[in-house]
């Protein structure tokens, strides 16, 4: 079972990926950084997307209408796509509040979109934090 280090070298390991975070969507910050950040910042970059993956996490209008709310976020995964790329947040359950997502942010040309969902699920799955 991989931790943090070992789990975003996989991801990077990914056709296309230009880089990978682990963040705390609670408090913004990034837990681990491997590649390259969209602005070039990593800490901006976790905390903008800690903004997007905490709004999904905690608005009822994601969740089915006869989905048990309880404690963990009703959506597995973000897609964000834009003009030269693609970022996909998985939130990862853990055995604390599950406050924490893997950010794969993809080259839109060489990255392949359903790879990276399967990988960061898998990965996701694995992940050992402590």
């Amino acid at each position: 079972m991989p931790g943090i280090d070992e789990c975003l070298l996989e991801a990077m390991a990914l056709p296309g990926a230009r880089g990978a975070s682990l963040v705390d969507w609670t408090s913004g910050l990034a837990l681990g950084t491997a590649g390259d950040s969209p602005v070039g910042d990593h800490e901006t970059t976790a905390a903008e997307t800690a903004e997007l993956a905490r709004a999904a996490a905690e608005f009822d209008s994601f969740a089915a209408a006869d989905e048990d709310p309880g404690e963990e976020p009703p959506v597995e995964d973000l897609i964000v796509t834009t003009r030269a790329g693609y970022h996909v947040l998985r939130f990862v359950e853990t055995s604390f509040d599950s406050s924490v997502f893997l950010h794969l942010w993809l080259d839109r040309d060489t990255g392949n979109l359903a790879l990276a969902r399967i990988r960061l699920r898998d990965l996701a799955e694995r992940l050992v934090l402590g």
